[in-house]
This record gives C-alpha cells, sequence and structure tokens, in this order.
C-alpha cells in the first residue's frame, strides 16, 4: 500500500535547493520554464512552435509548473547566473 507521492511535492525541495542558489531564483526559474510550457501546449493546435514542449514524459492533466520542477530535478535544465543572464 505504498503509493509515491506526486505533485508538489515531489519532487522533494531539498532536491531542486542544489539547482538554483535561493528559494526566490528557483521560484523564478520555475515559473519561466512553466509559461514557455503553458504557452507551448497553447499554440500546439495552431501549428506554431515558437516554445520548446516538455522535456520528461508527462502524465495526464499534469501542471506546466510540476513539469518543469521535474526538470530542473533532472538536470535537463541549466539556470544561468545572473550575471550572464543579463548580458545575453
Amino acid at each position: 500500500m505504498t503509493e509515491k507521492l506526486e505533485g508538489i511535492i515531489d519532487p522533494r525541495i531539498d532536491d531542486l535547493m542544489t539547482k538554483a542558489d535561493s528559494k526566490y531564483s528557483l521560484v523564478l526559474f520555475a515559473s519561466k520554464r512553466a509559461r514557455q510550457i503553458n504557452n507551448y501546449y497553447a499554440q500546439l493546435h495552431e501549428g506554431l512552435f515558437e516554445h520548446i514542449g516538455p522535456l520528461v514524459e508527462t502524465k495526464l492533466n499534469e501542471k506546466p509548473l510540476s513539469i518543469a520542477l521535474r526538470e530542473i530535478n533532472e538536470d535537463l535544465l541549466v539556470q544561468k547566473p545572473a550575471a550572464e543572464a543579463t548580458a545575453a
């Protein structure tokens, strides 16, 4: 009867904090990626491919933020340091 808990608690915040400098930067990073995923799904039916879709297997009705957090946790996305991001 042991189920793997999923959703906002998977991946764990402790694991995600190794991927970012602070909780604030993690939230910004994940929210930007979630917005890209959401835009990808919105444009999919129009045949537009301006955004990259999910990089992990998704489940039915999975939220873009959960997908983004799993991508970050699996090292499929790497956050640029703040100095590089503003220079680009």
